[in-house]
This record gives structure tokens, C-alpha cells and sequence, in this order.
């Protein structure tokens, strides 16, 4: 047998490592455009750049097995007694189970005698059943799964993808290499028998066979930098993999743990045709990536030999493939090192979105990668813009009375069953997928733009699709109007015009890349439905979500959330809601933006159905994917140049929100690492050492909200004691959690993510306080400081019985709806969690009885948990209601005054002054101006919260729209007054800026160092933003036209 890698020159076991290669001369090759090319020298360089490789040092050497021989006797008895092969064929069969497969030792020492004879026997049987089929088609398939081993065996033609069949590389992905559970990892080994499996010559079948294996790492928990090979690696591994797969490793490890995407390599093996593909990344962010690898390498005509997937403890994974042209498919098959090319070039694409839902087009040749993965693009493009509500729509708006309760809640319910019924995703997949000619002209479209040329790279070769005519836009509109069939299958289709159109810049064309990116031009929107005019859109597609950053001015802020779902219902629901959801958020936070400088944005990313566990992965890469597009491309082949059609440049500045609060310091950090000049301010919320103010921290959010509670209080003349209070979003969330800490109510319910809990006598409020510190939820809530009537219902509960005698069947609607439930148990409530719109027209009717609201006072914390037309319901019905925009305002203005401190101070006295020490001790001046930052929370909340009672008491309009109206009038006076004559005024404009910025900071850095220092279209947005809401909170938002001038 093979120990070295070398095949002996006597006829004896065919290689079981390196198989049958031809040797030709070695043709020009183009270097790859992938980062991957080392400064250490493990060999000599081919002409090509590709280090070469002797194939006495390739790969890997399985330790022999002693007891072989003695082995193969056993199986051979052990058959002969089952008599299931004939004495005749038994030495030929087991001869070739052990000798021809390419199966190496570790298999034979693992197994049993009595586990090899079983497959041997079923490998026979196989061949016989083969023979027997009236096709004559050749399949021998077997497999055998374990929870720490696996084997499968299957036939197949070298080069070409099985679409049918079992797919077992599919199936030992979705098993084994993507398995959720981080503390079991698994390697595999695959191999391809050198010849056919019948003497036929028209026979092209061979058997694949593949090893997995349970990983033992010598060190299971290093940390994630980690990267010497004898403490990450797996024990099997450091046994078999010889010195030069170890060196190439452990280089290419080094490499991975610092990017995000890709590290990709290719060698030559010397006085070989066979090329070694080496691929790592990080092991939880291709999902899929392996089987998807396989059909790439065969759309360009490239089998493998053997494959290689090793884990590593740090987190990294490499994948490590042989391939050679495959010479069997009857065509002439592309030079291997143009083939080698392509792979490595679109490797890249692949890992961003590894399993595209026109995949099965790619794997049957019909489209080329970067096809099928911009229809895939396209289909989660049209998901959400194309089911739109039409003239008819418009048409039933008109004609309905907006004021009228019944007209409004049918025209809602109107707009979601047209949203929903209408273009399923499943539908739109089916039009798209039926088209595939099509798809082909829009993509050729779409890359005539955007796929640019410069020096560093070929245009040629980055984009290998069939040669089809670039059409314009006019031919492409006729195009599709002659192909499809009816009306649905043309709106589809006009969807990728539309798309095609919209797109101002790209990093599809980037050569590394971690998720797809595009900056769009907002304008296709109908105004019908998205009244306020996005300035900003960007769309980001990655393998674990889908995502979307929206904003309403240039100079916007607000935060990026994940969005999570229990069920694949909710996820449907989710993906539905998306973009609408986005737009209110962003609006929101424009409407609660208006004290300070930036406008509103949001950022929402959604996992998808089966990625729920990869909320970090799917965070790391849309923040990668959008500074592709922020920043400029210094690096050809790396980063390559873009075509930019907006040709402004973008500053977005972003914060923590929901599920996102800890992944905000590397996202600072990666801005950093990527060389973004405005690291310091592109997120807030980071951690103190990297000079952030956290908002949960310091109670920022939860501090303007409770302005609006106690101003409720001091109006009405409440004791905060005596008033009976829920709340949802519990003691596990910032605002929840705080919220808590800072009352003084009567607390006698709360509802947050795992359940309800009740006590009409007051919870516990020292009981609820722990939880608060700890930030945990009510499921942890010590029931016997309930008192008799109290009671906790979780979600997963069942046949709950209350106190009443009620009977809760199922907790988790219980908690879903418990808000809208009459217990006459609330004077206040106070929303500091839940999910957007839990509060709708359709539910807000269960609140009002009799014509009155069964809750008096609300102040809404969490954005959006009440749709408008309700908060208008409750507030006709009695309710005194502050809505979020208002109420909600806090974490903005923190935000903020934190990005004017990162702006103010140059990188050394940010760091002396800004930045908690390695001890974690806060400078002085942070001290105080978080205290100063506190304050101007405070005095805004009581600013707008009297502008608003005032107003209201004078014109009775509903304090829901005097909170719009308000922050209408300030953004509108705002933009005036930074257009106008006032802020070329030096006098005016100093004496503005003198009040406006913080004391503290200009006592410490000077008001003219300042203004040297910050950006002047920030500067101007400060200067507007303070005159405006200073002016509207005194005087109203609609003041006599002299009242400016009185100020």
C-alpha cells in the first residue's frame, strides 16, 4: 500500500492519495485577484504565480495499518458464512473494497471486521441490482451515519453535478459540517476511485466516497487568535496531514483569522496537470459552501480528485481540494488554468451567498454563477417592492372618509391582504426561475454598468457569461413584453428593470466581499405609500439575512437592529413587514431626531428562517458590505475600483438597538482596521474604552421617557405611589430594565420575552430591582414574593390555572396579547419592548369600553408598538397618549453629543479624554460630560413635553399629531434656516454655536478649535436643528411671522 503519496512503479494498490494524473506542460496562467498570495516560500514559483508543490510532499499521509491483512481474513470468513457472495467473486470484491476505493487505513482501523463485511456485502449487492435495472443506469449508493462517524458511497461521473439522487455531500453538510452545535465540529475526507466501477468502456461512473469524523482538538477552547496548528488543530489531523499541508495551514490560518471574508490559495503540483485548491474562513459563515463549491468547480469542467474539509478550534475551517480537468463529458473541456481562474475569482460570490435560490440553474448549467445569484438578488429585491397596492388602492382612498374609524381599519386591513396575497416569494421564484433567458439579458444589463475597468484587473474575466448583446432599457422592456405569458410573469420580469435602474453602486464586482451591498436610488418608491422621500437606501443580501439601511438626510443617525423569529410564520411575517417597518423606524427616528443635527435613519437586518443562530455573522457582514460602498478602493484585486453613480461621498453614522448593543465595539474596531477616517464616530453606543457613552449604562433612553411620565404625573397631580402600572420589555432590556430602576410605581404587571407576570396587590418591587441589576427576565422572578393573587405565566406553559380559575391552554399567545386584555389593573402603561404595531387598529377597540380608554395614561418607549390611527382611537376615547417619537428621544440625543465629542477632539485627546483605561476607569471630563449629556436629555424631554400640553390645551388637537407637527415644523424651519443669510451672518452663526455645543466641551477644546475641527455641513446642521427646535418648543408650530425676530 501507499504510505508517502507516491504511486510505487509495480503494479500493486492503485494510489489511494494522489489517483491518476496526466502530465503536461504548464501553460501561461493569470494570477488571482484574491489577497492570497504568502510572503513565506514553500516552494518555487510556477510562472504563473502559483507556488508548485512536489507531489511527494502533497497532502496527507494515513498512518498504516499493522493489523491489516488480518483484517481483510476476518471480513472474507465473515462473508463466506453469510453466503451472500459467491465463494468465486468473494477475493475480487474485498480486494477492491480495500485496494481500489482509495479508502486509507483510518477507516479499516476504526471499523470492525463485522461493519466492513456489512459494507462490502451492500456494495455487491449494489452492483448487482445495477446490473439487473433495465436502464442499465450504474448507481451504487450506501451510506451509514452515527452521531460521531459517518461513511457514504455514491456513483458519479466525474465532473458533472448529480441534481437528483441522495446528494450526499448535501445531506453530511446539513448533518455534520453545519451542525449548530459549536461544541461537536467534524472533518471530512472524500475520495474518487481512479477507474469505473464496471470494465464497460463506455463506462464514465466512478464511486465517491466520504469520511466523516468527529473532531478531537488538542486545545477545544483557544482563543479565537490563536493559530499554532499544535494547539487548534484536530488530533487525526496532526497525525496524517505531512509537513508541507501543516506549513500551508498554518499560513493560511494566520491570514484567516484576520479578514471577515475568504483567504483563498492555489498550488501547482510539480509534473502534474492537478491544481490544490486551499479555501478558509470563519466555520459558522458559509453554510453550505461545501456542495455549492463542487457544482462551481464542474460548471467549468473541473473535477476532484480529493477533498479535505479540516476544523480548527479557533473557529477557522479549510477546505482543501484536488482538481484536474475532467476529461470524460464528451466536450472540450477549458484549460485548466483559465478554470483554476474563474473558481478563484468567484469563490468570493459564492461564500456571499452559497446556496442562491436559482441554484439549481447554476448546478444544471443553464446560468453562470454571478446569473443566478443577481436573479437571486433580484427575487429578494421584488419580495418587497412588488407587492404594492395599485391605483385601484388610491382609487378606494379617495373615496373613503379618512376621519371615519370603520373607513380607516377597512382600508388597513385592505392594504395587508393586497401586500400579502398578491406575489408570494414562492411565486415570484416560480416566474423567475421559468425565464431563465431573460434573467440572462437583465444580468448582461446590469454588469454593462457596473462591472468597471481599471488597471489591476480584467474586465474579460471577472464576468464568465455567455456572450449575449447588451440591450437598452427600451429593447429590454420589449424584450420581456414578447417572452412572458401574462400580466403577473411581466411585472416580475420588470421588476429587474426597475431594480437594474435603481442600483447607483455595487460591490458585486468587488473581488473579496463578505455579503452583497447595493446603494439605491429611493425615487422608484410611490409616493402613495411612502409620503416622506428617502434621501438614502441601501439593501444588503448575505447567506444568514437580508437587510436594508434607510435614511431620511444626508447627515442621519440612528440604530441597526436584528430581528429574530420564533417560527417560520413569523419569519414569513417578518420578511413581509420589512421595509415598511424599516421606513417607520427611520421616520421615527427623523420626527424624534429633531433636537439634533442628524436627520433619522435605521438599519434592519432580518435572519432568514434557518440562520437564527448567526445574528453576529449576519451583523459582521452587512456592516463589511456597506463600507464596501463608503469607502474608496485603494487595493486592486482586493478591493477593487467601483462605478459609482451617486459621486458623493457617504458618512453613515449608526448605533446599537435591538440584539445589537454587544457587536457595536467591533464594528468600531473594523472601521478602524479598514482604514474609515470617521471611525471614531461611525457608532455610538461602543464600549467607554473605545470612548462611548452606553445608553443602558447610563439609563439615556429610559431618562427622556420618564420625563413624560412624570410631567403626566405633575399635570394631573398624581402620587406616583398609588398609580398601577405595566410595562412591556422586561428587566432583561435597556429601557425595560431601567425603566424599573428609576420608577416609583405601583408596578402589577409586566410582559417581556419569556412570559407575563402578574400581582393585582403590586409586584415585589425590591424582587423586580435584582432582576433589573441582573438583567434578566420575570422567568426568574422568586414566586414567592408573589402575593395570593399573584401569578407568572411563561410561554412554554400549558393549562395554566390563574387565581380567577381561568385556564391559560397556551402561554405564548397569553403573553402575545395580555396587553390588550381589560384587567382594570392599569392606571399607566408604560411599552418598553415588543414588537412594532402590537397595538393596531384592528386590537385597539379591546382598550375602549363603553367609548372610554380602560387605560388612562401611555407613554409609548418602544418605537412603533402603536400604530397611529390607534394612538389617535385611545386618545379620542380619553387617553392621555405621548407617542415615541417624543417620548423616545433620549438614546439620539446621547448619541449625538457623543459623535460631536468623537468630531471635537483630535485622535490623542479623544483617546486622553473620551476612553476608559485598560483598568476601565473613566477620565474626568467623561465623568462630567456624561452628566452634562443626562441633563440635556432631561431639559429637551420637558422642552417638548410642555410645548405639547400647552398646544394641545389650546387647540385640542390629539397630542399624537402635535408631536408630528411639531417635529415637521423644526426639521422644515431647520433646513430653512441653514440655507438662509442668518448662518452667513459670522457674528450669528458664532453666538449660535456658542449655545448650542456643550460648555464643558468648549471650555476644554475652544469654541474656534471646534469649528476648525468638525465638518462644516455638521456644524450647519447643529447651528439649524438648535435655533428651529428652540424657536417652535416656545412659540408653537404655527407662530406669528414675527415671532422668529422676537427670540
Amino acid at each position: 500500500m501507499t504510505t508517502n503519496g507516491v504511486a510505487p512503479s509495480a503494479p500493486t494498490p492503485a494510489n489511494k492519495l494522489l489517483g491518476k494524473v496526466q502530465n503536461v506542460d504548464s501553460p501561461s496562467r493569470h494570477p488571482s485577484p484574491q489577497p492570497t498570495h504568502f510572503s513565506v516560500p514553500l516552494g518555487s514559483l510556477g510562472t504563473n504565480g502559483h507556488r508548485v508543490l512536489r507531489s511527494a510532499t502533497v497532502g496527507y499521509i494515513a498512518p498504516e495499518f499493522a493489523g491489516r491483512d488480518e483484517q481483510m481474513k476476518q471480513v472474507k470468513n465473515i462473508i463466506l458464512k453469510q453466503g451472500w457472495i459467491p465463494e468465486s467473486h468473494l477475493d475480487e470484491q474485498v480486494s477492491w473494497f480495500y485496494n481500489e476505493l482509495g479508502i486509507d487505513d483510518v477507516y479499516f482501523q476504526m471499523e470492525t471486521a463485522e461493519v466492513i463485511a456489512t459494507h462490502i456485502t451492500s456494495m455487491y449487492a449494489a452492483k448487482v441490482a445495477a446490473y439487473a435495472r433495465v436502464d442499465k443506469r450504474e448507481e451504487i449508493r450506501l451510506d451509514m451515519e452515527a452521531t460521531d462517524h459517518a461513511i457514504y458511497i455514491d456513483t458519479s461521473v466525474p465532473g458533472k453535478s448529480s441534481l437528483h439522487g441522495p446528494r450526499f455531500e448535501n445531506r453530511l453538510e446539513a448533518k455534520y459540517l453545519d451542525n449548530v452545535d459549536p461544541n461537536k465540529r467534524f472533518r471530512v475526507e472524500t475520495f474518487r476511485s481512479p477507474g469505473t466501477i464496471s470494465n464497460d468502456p463506455s463506462s464514465k461512473a466512478s464511486l465517491r466516497c466520504y469520511f466523516v469524523y468527529q473532531c478531537q482538538f488538542v486545545d477545544p477552547n483557544p482563543e479565537p487568535s490563536e493559530t499554532r496548528l499544535e494547539i487548534i488543530s484536530d488530533r487525526m489531523f496532526l497525525t496524517k496531514a505531512t509537513k508541507n499541508t501543516k506549513q500551508i495551514y498554518d499560513d493560511i490560518i494566520k491570514l484567516a483569522v484576520t479578514r471577515t471574508g475568504p483567504v483563498i490559495e492555489v498550488f501547482d503540483i510539480e509534473g502534474t496537470e492537478e491544481k490544490r485548491l486551499v479555501v478558509a474562513f470563519r466555520s459558522r459563515t458559509a453554510r453550505g459552501i461545501f456542495s455549492a463549491l463542487s457544482d462551481l468547480y464542474h460548471y467549468y469542467g473541473v473535477t476532484s480528485t480529493r477533498k479535505y474539509v479540516e476544523q480548527f478550534s479557533n473557529g477557522i475551517t479549510v477546505m482543501s481540494i484536488y482538481l484536474k480537468p475532467a476529461t470524460n463529458l464528451g466536450i472540450e473541456p477549458m484549460p485548466i488554468e483559465q478554470s483554476i481562474h474563474q473558481i478563484t475569482k468567484e469563490i468570493s460570490l459564492l461564500y456571499c451567498i452559497p446556496q442562491n435560490r436559482l441554484h439549481s440553474l447554476f448546478a444544471s448549467g443553464a446560468l453562470s454563477l454571478q446569473e443566478t445569484i443577481y436573479g437571486h438578488c433580484v427575487w429578494v429585491f421584488v419580495q418587497h417592492f412588488l407587492n404594492r397596492l395599485g391605483t385601484e388602492y388610491v382609487s378606494i382612498k379617495q373615496a373613503l372618509d379618512s376621519k371615519n374609524p370603520a373607513h380607516v381599519e377597512i382600508l388597513s386591513k385592505l392594504k395587508r391582504r393586497l401586500r400579502t396575497e398578491t406575489f408570494t416569494p414562492d411565486y415570484i421564484l416560480e416566474i423567475i426561475s421559468s425565464y431563465p433567458s431573460l434573467v440572462r439579458l437583465l444580468y448582461a444589463a446590469f454588469a454593462s454598468v457596473h462591472l468597471s475597468v481599471g488597471p489591476g484587473f480584467e474586465k474579460s474575466i471577472i464576468a464568465p457569461t455567455p456572450a449575449v448583446e447588451v440591450l437598452s432599457d427600451a429593447r429590454l422592456k420589449e424584450a420581456i413584453t414578447r417572452e412572458v405569458s401574462n400580466e403577473h410573469q411581466e411585472m416580475v420580469m420588470t421588476a429587474f428593470r426597475i431594480f437594474n435602474n435603481a442600483i447607483l453602486k455595487t460591490n458585486y464586482f468587488t473581488p473579496t466581499k463578505v455579503a452583497l451591498s447595493f446603494r439605491l436610488d429611493p425615487s422608484f418608491l410611490p409616493e402613495i405609500e411612502y409620503p416622506r422621500r428617502l434621501y438614502g437606501m441601501f439593501l444588503v443580501i448575505s447567506a444568514e439575512a437580508r437587510g436594508f439601511h434607510l435614511r431620511f438626510k444626508d447627515v442621519a443617525r440612528g440604530g441597526i437592529r436584528i430581528v429574530k423569529s420564533r417560527s417560520k410564520e413569523a419569519y414569513s411575517i417578518n420578511a413581509r413587514n420589512l421595509f415598511d417597518e424599516n421606513y417607520a423606524l427611520a421616520s421615527t427616528q427623523q420626527r424624534k431626531n429633531k433636537d439634533i443635527p442628524e436627520g433619522g435613519s435605521k438599519g434592519v437586518i432580518l435572519l432568514d428562517a434557518k440562520q437564527q443562530d448567526r445574528a453576529r455573522e449576519a451583523f459582521e457582514k452587512y456592516i463589511d458590505s456597506i463600507m464596501d460602498l463608503l469607502l474608496p478602493a485603494e487595493t486592486p484585486g482586493i478591493k477593487n475600483p467601483i462605478v459609482d453613480l451617486y459621486r458623493k461621498e457617504e458618512i453613515l453614522f449608526m448605533g446599537p438597538d435591538e440584539n445589537t448593543a454587544d457587536l457595536v465595539d467591533w464594528a468600531t474596531e473594523h472601521a478602524r482596521a479598514r482604514g474609515a477616517p470617521w471611525w471614531k464616530s461611525f457608532f455610538t453606543g461602543k464600549s467607554p474604552k473605545l470612548g462611548g457613552i452606553p445608553h443602558d449604562a447610563y439609563g439615556m433612553t429610559t431618562l427622556s421617557v420618564r420625563e413624560y411620565v412624570k410631567g403626566i404625573y405633575r399635570k394631573m397631580n398624581l402620587d406616583p405611589s398609588k398609580v398601577r402600572k405595566m410595562q412591556t420589555g422586561g428587566p432583561d432590556g435597556d429601557l425595560g430594565s431601567n425603566e424599573i430602576l428609576l420608577s416609583n410605581e405601583k408596578y402589577t404587571a409586566i410582559v417581556d420575552g419569556s412570559g407575563v407576570l402578574v400581582d393585582p396587590n403590586g409586584i415585589d418591587k425590591d424582587e423586580l430591582i435584582r432582576l433589573a441589576k441582573k438583567r434578566v427576565m420575570i422567568s426568574q422572578f422568586d414566586l414567592s414574593k408573589l402575593s395570593k393573587d399573584g401569578f407568572r405565566v411563561l410561554c412554554d406553559d400549558s393549562n395554566v390555572t390563574l387565581p380567577s380559575g381561568e385556564v391559560v391552554p397556551n402561554g405564548t399567545p397569553f403573553r402575545n396579547f395580555y396587553h390588550l386584555r381589560d384587567t382594570g389593573l392599569t392606571d399607566c402603561f408604560v411599552p418598553c419592548g415588543g414588537r412594532p404595531e402590537s397595538i393596531d387598529l384592528s386590537t385597539v377597540s379591546k382598550l375602549i369600553k363603553d367609548g372610554k380608554s380602560t387605560i388612562p395614561y401611555i407613554v409609548e418607549g418602544a418605537n412603533l408598538f402603536i400604530t397611529q390611527d390607534a394612538k389617535l382611537r385611545l386618545e379620542k376615547a380619553g387617553c392621555i397618549l405621548f407617542k415615541d417619537a417624543s417620548a423616545n428621544k433620549g438614546g439620539v440625543t446621547s448619541s449625538s453629543l457623543e459623535v460631536l465629542a468623537s468630531l471635537s477632539f483630535d485622535d490623542e485627546g479623544f483617546v486622553e479624554n473620551m476612553c476608559h483605561n485598560a483598568k476601565g476607569e473613566a477620565p474626568e471630563f467623561y465623568k462630567e460630560y456624561v452628566k452634562q449629556v443626562q441633563a440635556t436629555i432631561c431639559n429637551n424631554a420637558r422642552l417638548e413635553f410642555e410645548a405639547i400640553w400647552r398646544e394641545h390645551e389650546q387647540t385640542g388637537v390629539p397630542r399624537s399629531v402635535l408631536s408630528d407637527t411639531l417635529s415637521l415644523a423644526i426639521t422644515t424651519l431647520d433646513e430653512e434656516l441653514q440655507k438662509s443669510d442668518l448662518w452667513e451672518n459670522p457674528v450669528v452663526r458664532r453666538a449660535v454655536l456658542a449655545d448650542a455645543l456643550p460648555k464643558l466641551l468648549i471650555d476644554k477644546i475652544g469654541l474656534d478649535t471646534i469649528i476648525s475641527r468638525v465638518p462644516d455641513s455638521y456644524l450647519r446642521a447643529i447651528f439649524g436643528s438648535y435655533l428651529a427646535s428652540r424657536f417652535v418648543y416656545e412659540f408653537g408650530s404655527s407662530p406669528s411671522q414675527f415671532a422668529f425676530y422676537d427670540l
